[in-house]
């Protein structure tokens, strides 16, 4: 039998898995099953903890579809947590090695158990291939994109370590954000894919989001996503540098969006179960 973990960041739940304790490694279609909420377990993806040259701590993204992510702001407080709370972490502050870079996450403990993470998300930029470059700095902000619908949208691109292209609206439509974020995430302009935040600024210092996901379509919230809507909003001027609220569906999350635009994210994450994939399950696998 193998022991999983899990947990969600606002309503985006994931599996933690200890590589160690797997039999060999995991294929797309295993982690498809496994993710799937009938005929597996059930999760927005899948962290697994693996060994790391770069960092104390190493762990690879998957996606429910079985793709990988390079980085996940929800996941890394999730894996946080299960770090600090099942004994590997010994410190309440370490460094994590994903595929998009190496984080720092800080626990914040309150009876021996974690309840608040925050990580240092890197430094985002604003770039995209394929898309026409905007000004000499060539960021890509402000710029047209049209859909295979015929649909013209106007969006800023951005990387946290991972890609998100960001449109600005004035009212968010869940069942737009449907319609649209698959046609946004595998546009031509993004051969690798990418994350899609509508995006309502409420305030200087606030803004409401709606996130269609790489690799796991509708979600109620995303850490990464909220870093790229939270800097796409500083950096076309509609909010002030600093603090940040991103409202979400499943909740909000602050991103510290600084100067050098570096970013830290802090949220509430929770552990929901601990089990193990029965023998037989693992078997069909």
């Amino acid at each position: 039998m193998i022991p999983f973990a899990k947990g969600h960041g606002l309503g985006n739940d994931y599996i933690v898995i200890n590589e160690a304790d797997l039999p060999g490694p995991l294929s797309p279609e295993a982690i498809r099953r496994i993710c799937d909420r009938n005929w597996g377990v059930g999760s927005d993806g899948i962290l697994l903890l693996v060994p790391t040259r770069r960092a104390e701590f190493g762990v690879r993204i998957f996606n429910p579809d079985g793709s990988e992510a390079e980085k996940s702001g929800n996941g890394l407080r999730i894996f946080a947590k299960y770090l600090w709370d099942h004994g590997h972490a010994k410190t309440e502050t370490f460094t994590v090695d994903t595929k998009g870079g190496v984080v720092e996450c800080r626990c914040h403990v309150l009876n021996g158990r974690v309840n608040f993470v925050t990580v240092e998300m890197g430094r985002v930029t604003f770039r995209a291939p394929e898309i026409p470059m905007n000004g000499p700095d060539r960021d890509v902000v402000g710029v047209p994109l049209q859909l295979a619908d015929g649909t013209t949208l106007t969006v800023t691109a951005c990387s946290v370590g991972n890609p998100h292209c960001v449109t600005f609206v004035e009212r968010l439509d869940a069942a737009e954000c449907r319609r649209l974020g698959p046609l946004i995430e595998r546009h031509p302009a993004f051969p690798n894919r990418t994350n899609v935040q509508f995006v309502r600024v409420h305030a200087r210092d606030a803004v409401d989001i709606l996130i269609w996901e790489r690799g796991a379509g509708y979600t109620l919230a995303s850490g990464s996503s909220s870093c790229g809507a939270a800097s796409a909003a500083v950096r076309t001027g509609l909010c002030d540098p600093g603090r940040v609220r991103v409202r979400m569906p499943g909740g909000e999350l602050v991103i510290e969006v600084r100067p050098d635009w570096s970013l830290r994210l802090e949220g509430p994450v929770e552990e929901v179960y601990r089990g193990t994939l029965s023998a037989e399950f693992a078997e069909s696998l």
